[in-house]
């Protein structure tokens, strides 16, 4: 399941560059995850009984944490700062989790096999990430929205180790995950109907109701594949897989194969982008196997985290 996961969101990066050129980033989300909240009606239809009010936050908080600020901060962070700084800022994820989970949840001491194996991820991941280019440029704005990212992504984490004792269906968990997220997108695209919110970020943050603009656009095939891909693949069922691999295998051993992104991103949009692979990235990708192989790998008796 964690396998799988990785591999389809690998794949998104392909899929919202092809959608870039028809919607801005803040639509993309909020059909992608509109799409996704509406299949997962349709597949757990049942009302559960109204929730403790902890519990209720914690979905809240999954939903603001892994879904709605951490899509906002990730693509603010791609127009104020390269998008290879990003990419590897966002690579440091996998160790904030570990942290996290150890420090504020049950996880088991980290192994130092567990931080070698991190190291020589990173430094694939810098390398497949920067695929050519000599030097980084740095922006404090960019950058620490990207941090900040990664920070969501390690709060919610946290919080599907916590929710799994729940004993609830992950349908109805990421159910309401997505609800909440939805409603946090709500003041953002309010705010992109705005002059200002049309024109900020290079248009990212822009929402167009113009009914022959949007005629044209969900009419085009294309479009709808890849809405479909991400909303009912990419986030209805990979989320709940998620989850579910958190649960059985530990947040912190899903989270480290989350290297193999870039890795796997480079490599499909060498085939279906037709960009350039080089040896910089062919050799950072073989290091990024290398670390997740190292990091996964653990000991019969503390085999969760």
């Amino acid at each position: 399941m964690a396998a799988l996961t990785i591999l389809v969101w690998s794949l998104t990066f392909v899929n919202t560059k092809a959608l870039l050129e028809s919607f801005s980033a803040m639509e993309i989300n909020f059909v992608r995850f509109l799409v996704a909240y509406i299949v997962l009606w349709i597949l757990h239809p049942k009302c559960e009984k109204r929730l403790p009010w902890r519990e209720e936050g914690r979905l809240a908080l999954m939903g603001l944490s892994g879904v709605a600020i951490y899509q906002i901060l990730e693509n603010c962070a791609i127009h104020y700062t390269n998008a290879s700084n990003v990419a590897i800022l966002v690579s440091l994820a996998p160790i904030s989790t570990a942290l996290f989970v150890r420090f504020f949840g049950n996880g088991n001491p980290l192994s130092a096999r567990f931080f070698a194996g991190c190291s020589i991820a990173v430094i694939g991941v810098v390398m497949v990430s920067l695929n050519g280019i000599h030097a980084l440029h740095f922006n404090p704005a960019g950058d620490l929205m990207a941090l900040g990212a990664v920070i969501c992504w390690s709060c919610y984490s946290l919080m599907v180790e916590r929710q799994a004792s729940s004993g609830r269906s992950q349908l109805f968990v990421v159910r309401r995950m997505f609800f909440w997220a939805l409603i946090v997108m709500v003041p953002f695209i309010i705010f992109g109907l705005t002059d200002m919110g049309r024109c900020v970020m290079n248009a990212s943050m822009a929402v167009n109701l113009s009914q022959t603009v949007n005629a044209a656009r969900f009419s085009n095939v294309m479009n709808c594949m890849n809405l479909t891909f991400l909303g009912v693949l990419a986030s209805a069922i990979c989320f709940v897989l998620w989850n579910k691999a958190c649960a059985l295998l530990g947040t912190t051993r899903c989270t480290v194969g989350l290297y193999l992104m870039p890795a796997i991103t480079v490599l499909f949009a060498s085939i279906f982008l037709h960009e350039r692979m080089t040896l910089t990235s062919a050799t950072g990708t073989a290091l990024i196997i290398i670390g997740v192989f190292l990091s996964g790998k653990t000991d019969a008796r503390n085999t969760r985290n």
